[in-house]
C-alpha cells in the first residue's frame, strides 16, 4: 500500500483478466474526503463483514472470489498464488481486493480459473473479509 501527495492510495487488486485468468494489478483509491493531515476515501457501502482464523498448513484449492470483497490480514502471512506459478505474500496490516471472480457463462476449470492461497511461516493465520455490495 502506497499514499502519495496527489491525495490517493494505491492497493493490489487480484481479478480476472478478459481470458478469464486471475492477475494482480494496482487500484488507485482517491483520498478526496477529510482533512490535509488525515485524508480520506469515500465512504463505500459494504455487504457485509467476516474473520477467518486458519491454522498452521492452511491452504486452499485454485478457486474463484465468489464475492469481490477486501481481505486484511491481521496475523500471520497468507500466500496468493497464480496459475502462473507467481505468487505474492501479504502480512499483518496489508490488504488487497479480491475480484477474480468466474467469467460469465464459464465452468470453473481449475487449470484456468482463480488462484489458490496458503498459510505460510509459523503462525496462524488471521483475515478479515469485507464484502461489497451485491
Amino acid at each position: 500500500m502506497t499514499a502519495s501527495p496527489a491525495a490517493e492510495m494505491t492497493l493490489p487488486e487480484l481479478f480476472t483478466g478478459a481470458d478469464g485468468v486471475a492477475r494482480f494489478r494496482d487500484l488507485r483509491v482517491p483520498l478526496s474526503e477529510g482533512t490535509p493531515a488525515a485524508r480520506l476515501s469515500a465512504l463505500a457501502a459494504s455487504g457485509g463483514s467476516q474473520f477467518r482464523w486458519s491454522p498452521v498448513g492452511f491452504a486452499s484449492d485454485f478457486h474463484c472470489t465468489t464475492t469481490p470483497q477486501w481481505l486484511v490480514v491481521l496475523q500471520g502471512q497468507m500466500e496468493i498464488g497464480l496459475q502462473d506459478g507467481s505468487t505474492r505474500v501479504f502480512g499483518p496490516g496489508q490488504c488487497f481486493y479480491s475480484n477474480d471472480t468466474l467469467p460469465p457463462g464459464a465452468i470453473f476449470d481449475a487449470a484456468v480459473h482463480g488462484h489458490r492461497s496458503r498459510q505460510v511461516g509459523d503462525e496462524p493465520l488471521a483475515t478479515l473479509f469485507v464484502r461489497a455490495p451485491r
